[in-house]
């Protein structure tokens, strides 16, 4: 085994030492509630998420040209983390008169601000490819198998 490997194996051991004792003081019942979340997140994202990411990715590439799917897709994988981060916040939650000070942000107008951007980039990155004067994988497919420069003698 390498370092690397081992280093990863300690942190991954020393992540899950941390978390326990994080957990350690709870009560069962709120155990078995933090459980129930963790099991219901994993049959959402099996289940739900990634067949729903499959589909939208099927009919991608179908629907979005070679040249746009890459950039649609990062973009695409940017609002999904957006959304994610913006449903604690969106609802402002906990926000009363006598306490304005809580998510005093105008967090809906912040995410649709974002999310333009995220999208605006799509075509900025299409229009910077399309200036470049040669692009990796142009220049790949000038070579040929035999395009290899002799090597200095030993």
């Amino acid at each position: 085994m390498t370092a690397a490997r081992v280093l990863c194996v300690l942190a991954g051991v020393a992540g899950v030492g941390y978390g326990a004792l994080l957990l350690w003081d709870n009560s069962p019942t709120v155990l078995l509630r933090i459980a129930v979340w963790a099991a219901v997140g994993v049959v959402v994202h099996d289940f739900v998420f990634a067949p729903l990411c499959a589909a939208a990715g099927l009919a991608g590439r179908r629907l979005i040209p070679a040249r746009w799917l890459s950039p649609v897709a990062i973009a695409a994988l940017c609002s999904v983390v957006l959304v994610a981060l913006a449903i604690p916040v969106y609802g402002r939650p906990g926000m009363r008169p006598d306490n304005p000070t809580v998510l005093n942000r105008d967090y809906p107008t912040g995410f649709w601000i974002a999310l333009g951007i995220v999208w605006a980039c799509v075509p900025l990155y299409y229009l910077l490819t399309r200036l470049l004067p040669v692009g990796q994988d142009q220049a790949v497919e000038r070579e040929r198998t035999d395009d290899v420069e002799r090597q200095p003698p030993p």
